[in-house]
């Protein structure tokens, strides 16, 4: 896992880089969102497919864990990737109302980051 500083519109985040799962657990989510805060980020950008599947079927509860956390010690998570695989009503309308606020963003692309901020 890599961790690379970017700006964007004079905001800055800290994007995650792998090609490995990196959050399967609430407790990896935990820790990551440790290592971001204590380096001083306070928006994070991570990629879908560094994410277990299991974060995008809400019956298992780990979205709402992690998004928890995220929005507790206040460090905004944006998670870029291609969500047209998830059928789910449910997922959907938990996206598009993660998308009205300001915590967790659900973007397809870091191009609609830029547009975003």
């Amino acid at each position: 896992m890599k961790l690379e500083r970017i700006k964007i519109n004079q905001t800055e985040f800290a994007e995650i880089i792998s090609d490995d799962l990196i959050i399967t657990t609430l407790e990896e989510a935990t820790d990551l969102l440790g290592n971001i805060y204590y380096q001083g980020f306070d928006k994070v950008i991570i990629h879908a497919q560094n994410i277990t599947p299991a974060f995008f079927d809400l019956k298992t509860k780990l979205a709402g864990e992690i998004l928890q956390k995220f929005s507790t010690y206040r460090v905004q998570l944006i998670i870029i990737g291609d969500f047209s695989a998830y059928e789910s009503k449910s997922l959907k309308d938990f996206m598009f109302e993660s998308n009205k606020g300001k915590h967790v963003n659900f973007l397809e692309s870091k191009e609609k980051l830029a547009e975003a901020f």
